[in-house]
């Protein structure tokens, strides 16, 4: 099964402001792109997946990730974050009926395609499906079979609040890196840890990093 990936970027100047304690505001635009960089690069190296649409309304990023071979889906709504997914698995039915679609979280830059892989093809059993964060309370990936409604509700807790909509939680062991967003410090540590694309890598060389 091929998968089309729906990621969404925030606008980048309103991104990541709980990593300011890490990064200042002149460096957490180019941070946040980074990540959906190295996020989305990651994602079209992966066999599972045939294309990703990003939703988007900032020109700079949609620049940016079309030049890595994303298709770019204005934010037409503007209604928030399950209000662009759920437009973005529209659109891409609306030219592809039949497709299988997933929403997945722009702040992965430790994503590596072999263990998203996996991901997608435990997911291809359910009709809904969706894996939660290492924190174990939000989630990085909610996917839709063919004729399945994709139904977001990212947000606070959305672990519990995807599992009440009745898709089926995926237990996978060695899939960190699917798994691994970055809100904080913290996360930023441990992604960097797993091992970190090189927009991301190269974005956080300057930055002075607590403990590294």
């Amino acid at each position: 099964m091929q998968w089309t990936l729906v990621v969404p970027v925030k606008t980048l100047a309103r991104a990541k402001s709980r990593l300011a304690d890490t990064a200042h505001d002149g460096v957490r635009p180019g941070l946040a792109l980074a990540f959906a960089q190295d996020t989305v690069a990651a994602a079209l190296a992966c066999p599972a997946v045939a294309d990703v649409a990003v939703v988007t309304d900032d020109a700079r990023a949609g620049r940016a990730l079309a030049g890595l071979g994303a298709r770019v889906v204005a934010d037409e709504p503007g209604g928030g974050l399950n209000t662009a997914l759920a437009h973005g698995a529209a659109t891409v039915r609306a030219s592809r009926p039949d497709a299988p679609v997933a929403a997945l979280n722009a702040d992965l830059p430790a994503l590596r395609p072999g263990e998203l892989a996996r991901v997608l093809t435990a997911a291809a059993q359910f009709g809904r499906a969706f894996l939660p964060d290492a924190a174990g309370i939000g989630t990085t990936l909610l996917t839709a079979a063919p004729g399945r409604e994709l139904a977001p509700v990212f947000g606070p807790d959305s672990r519990a609040r995807h599992r009440a909509s009745g898709a089926v939680e995926l237990d996978l062991d060695a899939v960190d890196s699917v798994r691994q967003d970055v809100d904080t410090g913290g996360d930023l540590r441990t992604a960097l840890a797993l091992g970190v694309g090189p927009h991301t890598a190269a974005v956080a060389a300057r930055l002075l990093i607590a403990g590294q």
